[in-house]
């Protein structure tokens, strides 16, 4: 399964659409002001389904999870020196970027790749696309992404 990842070109809040590989609207993220990034994720019929809030004042960045209302983990970075790194607490997932930070993998124990991630270049926008091994993995992943992204702004990459 594939999903694309596109951020919206006028916004003054991070504002994204995902859609599916027939271009279809899966998921609509929304930014929220506030402290931190804070964004709600839409399923196609315009429900709030998740949210992705960044912890402030730490050392790293860290982005607590909910699904729906209930809190289900966290995503941090980790610190290394050429290859950003992430750790999903909620999945056990580890995820870890290339060199530049535009390509990642998603791996559960074991090393079982859940999904692959890379940046389209030469684009107005951000422009990820998700492949991801198993659809039930989608919403998570794509959470994932939404914290990479957000990390990445907050350091002005």
């Amino acid at each position: 399964m594939k999903l694309l990842f596109r951020q919206r070109f006028f916004s003054w809040l991070d504002s994204y659409d995902i859609y599916d590989e027939n271009g279809n609207t899966v998921y609509t993220v929304e930014g929220k002001f506030g402290w931190g990034h804070r964004l709600h994720i839409l399923d196609a019929s315009g429900r709030h389904i998740a949210t992705l809030k960044e912890r402030i004042f730490h050392f790293l960045p860290t982005f607590e999870l909910y699904v729906g209302e209930q809190y289900v983990g966290c995503i941090k970075k980790e610190f290394t020196l050429f290859r950003p790194r992430f750790t999903v607490e909620c999945a056990g997932w580890d995820v870890e970027g290339d060199f530049f930070g535009w390509d990642y993998t998603i791996t559960a124990p074991g090393g079982v790749r859940v999904a692959s991630v890379y940046k389209e270049l030469f684009r107005f926008t951000d422009t990820y696309v998700i492949d991801v091994c198993e659809p039930q993995s989608a919403l998570l992943a794509l959470l994932v992404v939404l914290a990479i992204d957000a990390e990445k702004c907050s350091n002005n990459d």
